[in-house]
């Protein structure tokens, strides 16, 4: 049921990254990473580009680069919405 739960969380919020997961889950980042690839096998989500940090604060978790996103089901490319340039 859990996987499912994840494919619902994502496709609700059209992408998630894996810090969100993690939080909104209460899972360990390779429990969720072995779900969300098998997500990736199935043509559900996409992992996007890893995100440019910006290199001054050191503040952002690696896990809040690490961004899934929705496939739309019509259509064979994600979802992408542009990743905010601003460090959290």
């Amino acid at each position: 049921m859990i996987l499912s739960d994840i494919q619902q969380f994502i496709a609700d919020n059209k992408r998630a990254s894996l810090a969100d997961l993690k939080l909104h889950f209460r899972m360990e980042g390779d429990a969720l990473r072995a779900m969300l690839n098998r997500l990736i096998r199935k043509g559900r989500i996409s992992k996007m580009a890893e995100a440019k940090k910006c290199g001054g604060c050191h503040s952002c978790n690696e896990d809040s680069t690490e961004i899934y996103v929705w496939v739309s089901p019509d259509k064979s490319a994600p979802v992408e919405e542009p990743v905010s340039a601003n460090c959290h």
